[in-house]
């Protein structure tokens, strides 16, 4: 198990140019999902290798050489292991280019620093990975009565094997036997794949956390998506000794992990991960939740409840609602535009 791929080709294209009819052209392919179904998913890889699928249209020649050399790297890298059969069913093929690139520079920076170029994100915005290190890592949860969970699928959104699309509004999956405690770091090496480890952040990521003017936490879900790269050593310490805006944005719908949420209970969790309550007693913080978050936005069609004496009693009194839309895949999210300006208001 490598890094969150998809995580960061995600947040990449989501900054990528859409200025010209080349760049969404790039977008589009790196966007593409392969189909469900084991066999057209593959005749669809298949045609994208060789450079005769459709979503080529529009991609100049050093562009197209550039990705599909990648994407065939990935190929051989698969055909190299003979006995572990590949699934394609809903494949990224920006997953698969990333991926690509990570293997064959054995750099985790130089394949995102390949993958901002081909996408063309801008200039001055950085997409950093929050652990840099080729290590196999896996991410784990501990539930509030002592269970386990490997894995972030089997934590967010298990499939049983079956391949499937994810839609975290409407999870079609049992609920958890209990409520998440905490998330940590597991190894993917040796034989004790129940280890706790502890890697080290990516320093850029401190360096830009204490010099930023704003810090945002984003949607998502909680404990697989935004939990991770908080429960690291020392992003707790920056991040509660900084006088700037840290601001949450709610989630607009409930999902697996924080079925009966409210508005606190979020806010807890993210104060927990960063002071590294649950886990081990050497490494604990034992700041308030209002170091680390001062202003709430909450998108005005929300499913969650914004229970604001708790709020208060945390010490957030900046609740702020933003205009919302609905998203038919992610559900109810910000508006854009109004997001935007609101959040540019708070660091004037």
């Amino acid at each position: 198990i490598g890094p969150a791929v998809g995580d960061i080709r995600s947040r990449c294209l989501r900054l990528s140019d859409e200025s010209t009819s080349e760049a969404l052209a790039v977008r589009r392919l790196l966007g593409h999902r392969l189909p469900i179904d084991a066999h057209k998913a593959k005749k669809d890889w298949y045609d994208i290798v060789e450079g005769d699928h459709p979503l080529w249209d529009g991609v100049s020649r050093p562009y197209s050489e550039t990705i599909r050399a990648f994407l065939i790297y990935f190929q051989n890298e698969i055909l190299r292991r003979p006995n572990e059969r590949f699934c394609f069913s809903n494949g990224s093929i920006g997953n698969f280019f990333f991926a690509g690139a990570r293997i064959f520079f054995q750099s985790l920076d130089a394949a995102i620093f390949l993958f901002s170029r081909v996408s063309e994100i801008p200039c001055n915005s950085l997409v950093l990975p929050v652990i840099s290190t080729n290590d196999r890592l896996t991410l784990g949860c501990e539930l509030q009565d002592g269970t386990i969970i490997r894995g972030q699928n089997e934590i967010s959104h298990p499939t049983n094997g079956t391949p499937q699309t994810v839609d975290k509004r409407h999870c079609s999956t049992s609920a958890l036997p209990s409520k998440i405690k905490r998330v940590f770091y597991m190894s993917s090496e040796g034989n004790n794949l129940l280890h706790e480890v502890f890697p080290p952040v990516n320093p850029t990521v401190l360096e830009q956390l204490r010099s930023v003017d704003c810090i945002v936490y984003a949607m998502g879900s909680l404990f697989t998506s935004i939990c991770p790269s908080l429960v690291l050593l020392g992003v707790g310490e920056i991040i509660s000794s900084r006088s700037c805006r840290k601001v949450l944005l709610l989630n607009g719908s409930q999902d697996r992990e924080t079925s009966g949420f409210t508005a606190s209970c979020f806010v807890t969790a993210i104060a927990d991960a960063l002071n590294r309550t649950p886990g081990d007693p050497k490494i604990r913080l034992k700041n308030l939740p209002a170091y680390y978050i001062n202003t709430l936005l909450v998108p005005k069609d929300k499913e969650i409840v914004v229970d604001l004496k708790q709020l208060s009693e945390q010490g957030i009194n900046d609740v702020r609602v933003v205009e919302s839309v609905v998203d038919p895949k992610h559900g109810i999210l910000f508006s854009p535009s109004t997001l935007t300006n609101t959040l540019a208001s708070l660091v004037v």
